[in-house]
């Protein structure tokens, strides 16, 4: 009796590469449905414009749509797309980081954490300029990263742990805020749309500004996704894969400052984007993060633009500010998914 094993079966290796078809199919799908809603956010607003207005006002100085669509509305699409790719991409990351499901920058103080910095600067230093902002966000936002591991357990966090730590920084520090504006009655008016989550004063300087905070995020979320991984599967493992535990964690820390910190010094703390996005897009992919981040990258823009389009039909000839919406519309989405949990384990 032979005691060879027979070769692999071509056919074994179908199922994977129908799954990366199909998964790469559905990102095509997605990045459509991006270019969509960035149409949509050119042509809505106070002043409609159809798609022939959109496109000369994109090319051609002397029309009418020009002053329109370059200094209000694409200054104002790009920010939301940058914007939302952070807060989209460092959701994923938290939750693989901390093992938390509900982990979100605008839930767990990240964000708050950044703000509180930023109304501090305008209120005692006069800084209203985003080069200002950006340094003291990124502070603010890597301080509460840090102090949130450090009361969460560290490498022995629980999600609980972390989302009663996030639960409570979050409280204090917005009470912060809120306590500073109320005394501040001179820097009121100058943060009371930044505190609610605005896309509404991007300007293209302050796009060009945030871009490459942004870009090396992403860069350092892609690239972590395969550590994430393997952490996962606990540090033992991760280790026999070759990946550091603590230098992934690390990474993982700055790459989340990073992302929330300049998308909350651009437009203020917006919340329930980066917890909703992840969770719709495991339904698609599963836990892999090589495909999880991705999907990620390009449905939060997608659901950022969506939101602030959808605040601008609400109110028309007003509107209402981005972050108000994807609260609304977070909110009941957050309460979904503790309930399914609650079915799950009960």
């Amino acid at each position: 009796m032979s005691l060879t094993t027979s070769p692999p079966v071509p056919e074994a290796r179908a199922p994977a590469a129908g799954r990366r078809m199909t998964r790469a199919a559905g990102l095509a799908a997605a990045a459509g449905v991006l270019l969509v809603l960035v149409l949509l956010s050119l042509a809505v607003g106070a002043k409609p414009l159809s798609p022939g207005e959109v496109w000369r006002g994109l090319v051609d100085e002397a029309s009418s749509g020009y002053p329109v669509v370059h200094q209000m509305r694409l200054p104002r699409t790009l920010l939301g797309l940058l914007v939302g790719m952070a807060l989209g991409l460092a959701g994923a990351v938290m939750q693989s980081l901390t093992r938390n499901p509900i982990a979100d920058p605008g839930l767990l103080g990240i964000s708050a954490g950044a703000a509180a910095a930023v109304v501090s600067a305008i209120s005692f230093l006069g800084i209203v300029s985003f080069l200002g902002f950006v340094w003291f966000a990124l502070a603010g936002a890597g301080a509460v990263a840090v102090v949130l591991y450090a009361v969460g357990g560290g490498r022995n966090a629980t999600p609980a742990r972390l989302a009663l730590a996030g639960a409570a920084l979050n409280a204090a520090l917005y009470s912060y805020v809120n306590a500073v504006q109320l005394l501040d009655t001179v820097s009121l008016d100058r943060m009371r749309f930044w505190t609610v989550g605005s896309l509404a004063a991007a300007q293209g300087d302050t796009v060009v500004r945030v871009a490459p905070f942004i870009a090396l995020g992403l860069v350092l979320a892609l690239a972590l996704a395969r550590p994430l991984n393997a952490l996962t599967m606990g540090d033992d493992a991760a280790r026999a894969l070759g990946t550091s535990p603590g230098r992934t964690r690390a990474v993982g820390i700055v790459t989340v400052t990073l992302l929330c910190g300049a998308a909350t010094a651009a437009c203020g703390p917006i919340v329930f984007v980066g917890l909703m996005v992840p969770h719709l897009v495991r339904a698609l992919t599963g836990p892999d993060l090589r495909w999880l981040l991705p999907y990620c990258a390009v449905l939060s823009p997608a659901i950022m633009l969506g939101a602030d389009v959808l605040g601008r039909v609400l109110a028309r000839p007003s509107e209402v500010q981005v972050g108000i919406v994807t609260a609304v519309l977070g909110g009941p989405v957050f309460l979904h998914f503790i309930r399914r949990r609650r079915a799950v384990n009960s």
